[in-house]
This record gives C-alpha cells, structure tokens and sequence, in this order.
C-alpha cells in the first residue's frame, strides 16, 4: 500500500550572506546561502509585532553555480525545494543535525546589482531541473540534475492586431448581367 506524501517548501526572502560555493570530491557543484523570511501580526493588546525566520538553502549541480554567480546578499528571491535533514559527527565527535531547504528552482525578484544598484527591471527565472543525481559521498542527496537556464524576460511586446480589410473603393467586377455594386451600397 502506497501512502502519499508531500515534502515541498516555497519561499520568498533575502539573502542574508552572499553565496558560498564548494565542490565535492567527486566535482559536484553545491552552493549554499542563508534566506530571511519575515512574518508580521498583531498581538492581544493590539501591539504589532514582527518576527524574522532564517532558513539555510542548498542547491546542487548547475543551479548552484548560477546562484553562486546571480546571487548576493540583500537580493530578493523566491526559491521552491524541499526540507531536508541531516546528521553528522563533527570534528569534535559530536552528532551534528541541520534542517536545510534544498531547492530545484529559484526566481530572482529584485533587479538590483552587486554595487546596490537598481538594474533595469525584471525577474530572472531559472526553472526546475530535471534527470538523476549521482550520490555524493561528502553530502548524499537525492535531488534532482539542475540544468536550468536563466531567462530574463525583456519588456513586453505589443500585440499584433489583425490586419484590417481595405476598403473597396473600386467598382466590383460585373458578371454578365449583373448590374456593378460599391462597397458602399452594401448595408453592412
């Protein structure tokens, strides 16, 4: 019997440090960076209260090496992926645990540079990855190949509109005995 499960996390915030990238042994790009959520409401006696959550975020292949280049601190992202947690004895011989978000997409939101900056607008997508991940035995993962493409939409085209009929300000061709009409004598 297969029971359905549902392990996904979408979120949206700022980098709280720039994006550091790292190789396994075996040559497996991971990039990771921390991500700022804040959370407002208001309390019982009305006061309004305001609460920060800081995720760390992983993303493997080909997605962390655009994150390590497009991605600094301060940017506006949204990144879609799943928890994960892992264990871990340190150098020390203590069991370490993390929870981090590992993503497969990610969406810049802001169209800010390095220098701060505003550059012209837009979003930078870059989508899903697809295909198998090898197992890497310095973080085993089980995540998806990233080969995303970053596109940036440009500004938007107008539409075509159809072209419209001319109109007829010739005599339309007679057959024989038919008498010639305008386009102008037709009513509609």
């Amino acid at each position: 019997m297969s029971v359905r499960s549902l392990n996904k996390v979408q979120l949206i915030g700022n980098l709280t440090r720039d994006p550091e990238l790292r190789y396994t042994p075996q040559g497996t790009a991971v990039c990771t960076f921390g991500l700022a959520t804040n959370r407002e409401w208001t309390d019982q006696e009305g006061q309004k209260k305001e609460e920060a959550e800081f995720h760390r975020i992983v993303a493997w292949h080909k997605l962390g090496e655009l994150c390590s280049q497009l991605l600094f601190k301060g940017r506006k992202v949204y990144v879609e992926g799943r928890l994960q947690t892992r264990s871990w004895t340190g150098q020390d011989q203590q069991e370490r645990q993390t929870t981090e978000v590992v993503i497969d997409s990610m969406i810049i939101l802001d169209s800010k540079r390095k220098d701060g900056t505003q550059g012209e607008g837009g979003e930078t997508a870059v989508p899903a990855p697809t295909g198998p991940v090898p197992q890497s035995a310095a973080q085993p993962v089980d995540q998806a190949d990233a080969v995303p493409k970053a596109a940036s939409p440009g500004p938007a085209k107008p539409a075509k509109t159809p072209a419209q009929p001319k109109p007829k300000t010739q005599k339309a061709e007679s057959k024989k005995g038919e008498e010639e009409v305008k386009a102008d004598d037709i009513p509609f």
